[in-house]
């Protein structure tokens, strides 16, 4: 006995009808199922629009500079090139699988390389695991340890993933905000002027607080958490008996003489705190999509627990590639000769030409401390354009990139993208822009910049 009408109907009709009306039965039922339940499950709502594959689109339809993704076009040092070369020619078994929870000779590199600078006797096999990139690490924490009813404290502004996976677990974000300082007339603001509020970050902390996550060097605005702001953040944390995800993949970008701490080096931290960390950033290899967590045992057990039951296992040969590659930077570790000291200092160059390049046609860059990023201040803008095409009610940063890329062939990334829905009108007039690129596209960036600049001349 059919329940639906429609496939009734279709048994009502003649085989000439049928013929016509193009129509199996087997697709009619198809169909009515399909409308009839629901196909995605709960936990999709509302996280389905992505940002970057819109513009990342329009970039490629109005061939522009991209300078939004936050991806170097440039390859990887020739130590780490050289390093997967050799694992592709050498052990036939490395194109088999290895432990699941990560490759031994990298496991035990991790281990000993972080556990110096964390001050930790770090266990390959307890405290480090291997992931699918620093985001799969990021999802396999929040699956790990946050459910429904938890609350998760989420700085603002974020890196756009943060808040989908935390409603995906079931969990509630709950977000404070970095408060931009005042700036002297004439001066570009600077990543440091932006600080938490400790009144306001404590009153966040609930009885059903869960976890708090921390991204320093921060994406977007490049920001480097100093050690008496991660002192405040520890000790909340402690009192409300917290865990700390801290997301550390810049941690070697750092600039003008700023230095990177860990949250978990600090007292207290280290059995509360999951710290994530990046090959792709570390070592200009996004693609090889190597990430790391490293934390105590009583954490990390139930992290290996949703690995095992998820991806199980991470490719064998760029784990390996990763391995000889902090090995090599084990032996020139501090030294002027260290990929970990020249890098940052060829990107603090790219930094400074991009925002230079960028204040010639009114852009006002935010200076950060950190990380692949600037943000710039588009207010200027604002009020000179303010009636940009868009959509109802759409922040105006988004607008303003879609004009940017339309008609002056520059990709950016609005900045309302890492702020929660209510907030995003506050933060809609800075735009995003990535400094890791290549000199060919730096200077098919001025040569866009120099256009612009001869059209605003009167």
């Amino acid at each position: 006995m059919f329940r639906n009408a429609t496939a009734m109907s279709w048994l009502l009709l003649g085989p000439l009808q049928r013929k016509k009306a193009g129509t199996s039965l087997t697709q009619c039922l198809h169909q009515t199922l399909t409308m009839a339940k629901r196909v995605q499950a709960r936990r999709l709502d509302g996280i389905d629009h992505n940002p970057w594959v819109e513009f990342v689109k329009m970039a490629s339809e109005f061939d522009a500079v991209n300078l939004g993704q936050g991806f170097p076009d440039f390859p990887p040092p020739d130590f780490a090139v050289e390093a997967f070369q050799h694992v592709l020619s050498s052990d036939f078994m490395l194109n088999q699988y290895t432990k699941a929870f990560g490759y031994p000779p990298l496991t035990k590199t991790l281990a000993s390389f972080f556990g110096t600078l964390l001050g930790q006797e770090i266990d390959p096999l307890k405290n480090v695991l291997v992931t699918v990139g620093a985001y799969g690490a990021l999802f396999t924490a929040f699956q790990a340890l946050v459910e429904e009813g938890d609350e998760v404290i989420i700085i603002e502004p974020f890196f756009d993933c943060y808040e989908p996976m935390t409603l995906m677990a079931g969990g509630r974000p709950v977000f404070v905000t970095l408060k931009p300082g005042p700036t002297q007339d004439g001066e570009l603001d600077s990543s440091s002027n932006w600080q938490l509020d400790p009144t306001d970050l404590a009153s966040k902390f609930t009885s059903r607080t869960k976890a708090l996550i921390l991204n320093t060097p921060n994406n977007p605005v490049g920001k480097v958490f100093s050690k008496e702001e991660l002192e405040l953040v520890a000790s909340l944390c402690r009192q409300h008996d917290v865990i700390c995800i801290t997301d550390e993949v810049y941690q070697w970008l750092v600039y003008d003489g700023y230095q990177h701490v860990s949250i978990a080096s600090l007292p207290g931290m280290w059995e509360r705190t999951l710290t994530i960390g990046s090959a792709g950033k570390t070592f200009s290899a996004t693609g090889w999509k190597v990430g790391w967590v490293l934390g105590p045992d009583s954490l990390m057990k139930h992290l290996r627990t949703v690995h095992q039951n998820s991806v199980y296992h991470c490719p064998t040969q760029g784990q390996a590639a990763v391995a000889r590659s902090f090995e090599h930077e084990q032996l020139h570790f501090g030294q002027p000769g260290s990929y970990f000291v020249q890098f940052p200092r060829a990107m603090q160059r790219a930094r400074d030409r991009m925002m230079h390049s960028l204040q010639s046609v009114g852009l006002k860059p935010v200076v950060p401390q950190g990380s692949y990023f600037f943000i710039a201040d588009i207010s200027d803008f604002k009020s000179k354009m303010p009636d940009l095409p868009g959509e109802v009610d759409e922040p105006y940063d988004r607008r303003f990139v879609k004009w940017l890329i339309k008609n002056k062939g520059l990709v950016a990334i609005p900045v309302s993208t890492f702020y929660s829905v209510p907030h995003r009108k506050l933060f809609d007039h800075y735009i995003r822009f990535c400094f890791v690129k290549d000199e060919s596209t730096l200077q098919a960036m001025d040569e866009k910049l120099q256009k612009w600049k001869s059209e605003l001349r009167p």
